[in-house]
């Protein structure tokens, strides 16, 4: 070997005391498992490692000092191992005296975490999509705040007509003087306005649910609150009957109660169907009210701009509450609104 690539002994142990020292210091500052193996490979990592280059060195080694040398690189293999091991089990000891510190067995089974649910009321609304979805029907949404035009005079309720008297809706003075308007802005009183919107918007066919709150300054009771939710269902099409509308409330009675259920229809009136029916489904020995129904009126259809004598429909509206307290045997819809969380827990 000649002269100017040989190593001195001196100098190679030298760099092995050095490697030493700076492998036991890394060690020592490890704060985690983590950090503390990323030290060890780094010093006694197999291929890559710091000690696996410095023994490289060895064979610049001249041939009489390589047998010290070589126990010397011995001494700091296990040196740094040591050091390594040590640490190791410094942290095993910390992570044991924390855990006495927080006086926890971790030999116990742990505490399952309380997973969360939905609202029967929200359960009953994608319940219903789903089926009505299967039906046919795409959901539609609209403003919950609303103007006369698609509340009532749309629908065929004139100004003069009782249900839109002040003591049975919530007007928005303030709001409504603060956008400029003539005439009062207010909570809707029913989801038949999403409706009338859609149809303003798009050419027949039409088949639609809406979804959503409603408004209606009612005391609350065991069957009464101010605010509950709707859905309304609307077909708009040609040539379509009652018969068409008691089949599709037929078969939406039988998914949603799991079982072939009787429908029944009696003449009503609502100002924006003609002819208009109320709906009952007969369920564990009685009928039950189902809601209101009928052909849309052609007032309605010529309001939106379509053609009475071209399309026809028919629309119904259902209260969600009654719907989810049926199915569950809820006896007071303030339960509904409480949020008493030892009641939810059972749906």
């Amino acid at each position: 070997m000649s002269s100017d690539t040989a190593m001195p002994l001196d100098e190679f142990i030298k760099q092995l005391e050095s490697l030493a020292a700076e492998a036991e210091q890394t060690f020592q500052d490890a704060v985690d498992a983590e950090k503390l193996e990323t030290a060890r490979v780094e010093f006694l990592g197999a291929r890559q490692g710091r000690l696996k280059s410095v023994q490289k060195s060895l064979g610049r080694i001249d041939k009489s000092d390589k047998p010290a040398a070589g126990k010397k690189l011995n001494e700091v293999k296990n040196r740094i191992q040591s050091s390594f091991e040590a640490s190791q089990a410094n942290l095993s000891c910390g992570q044991a005296e924390r855990i006495r510190d927080l006086q926890v067995d971790p030999s116990l089974p742990g505490q399952r975490p309380r997973i969360g649910r939905l609202h029967p009321i929200t359960q009953t609304i994608e319940e219903l999509k789903d089926i009505m979805g299967r039906l046919g029907f795409t959901p539609a949404e609209g403003p919950e705040v609303e103007d006369p035009w698609h509340n009532f005079e749309a629908l065929n309720i004139p100004e003069i007509h009782p249900a839109r008297d002040p003591l049975d809706n919530f007007y928005l003075s303030l709001a409504s003087k603060q956008a400029g308007l003539d005439s009062q802005l207010l909570l809707r009183s029913q989801t038949s306005t999403v409706q009338i919107r859609v149809m303003e918007n798009t050419p027949p066919p039409v088949r639609i649910i809406s979804l959503g709150r409603v408004y209606r300054p009612d005391t609350a009771d065991a069957t009464h609150y101010p605010m509950f939710h709707q859905m309304e269902g609307l077909l708009i099409d040609t040539e379509v009957s009652l018969a068409d509308l008691k089949t599709v409330l037929h078969l939406f009675a039988t998914n949603y109660l799991g079982e072939d259920v009787p429908v029944r229809i009696r003449p009503s009136f609502f100002p924006f169907t003609e002819p208009s029916v109320e709906a009952d489904y007969y369920w564990n020995g009685k009928w039950v009210e189902f809601g209101g129904a009928g052909i849309v009126d052609p007032n309605v259809l010529k309001s939106v701009g379509y053609d009475p004598d071209a399309v026809s429909g028919f629309a119904f509206g259902l209260g969600v509450e009654r719907l989810c307290m049926v199915r569950h045997k809820i006896t007071d819809i303030r339960d509904l609104f409480t949020n008493e969380v030892r009641f939810l827990r059972q749906f």
